[in-house]
């Protein structure tokens, strides 16, 4: 007997959560649409992570736009993270759709996870604490 698999969460964790709500609604729904990639079959992995990928495509365009706009000194750093999680995700997912490597695309997910976790508490944390010193809070 298989033993049951726990449900994945849908909302932010709280200690991702940066008191901004802009930012925290944008990383909700990066957490929720990651949790449906998880969760999907392997034969809807990659419309998931399609979905998945067409957010966090613009979910980092705006805090890239953010950034620029305050003049964000690491925002070079922080957007070359970005970069370097859409191409990875980008490679992953046409493995999946040419080859089948469902294994890959779960694999992904998971490090997603801890990367998001890690990012959100360094990178986000940063940002969010320059807008609150600038005093410019983000527009979309």
């Amino acid at each position: 007997m298989t033993p049951p698999v726990a449900p994945t969460p849908t909302l932010l964790p709280p200690e991702l959560h940066l008191g901004e709500p802009v930012t925290d609604a944008m990383h909700t729904e990066f957490v929720r649409l990651l949790d449906l990639a998880h969760d999907a079959p392997d034969p809807e992995l990659v419309t998931a992570l399609d979905v998945w990928i067409d957010h966090t495509r613009e979910h980092f365009a705006q805090e890239e736009r953010w950034m620029e706009a305050l003049d964000f000194g690491p925002r070079h750093c922080h957007a070359g993270q970005h970069r370097h999680v859409l191409q990875i995700a980008g490679l992953v997912r046409a493995e999946i759709a040419d080859n089948a490597r469902f294994d890959l695309g779960r694999r992904l997910i998971g490090e997603l996870r801890e990367w998001f976790a890690f990012h959100v508490k360094t990178m986000d944390s940063m940002m969010i604490g320059h807008m609150r010193e600038t005093g410019v809070a983000p527009v979309v």
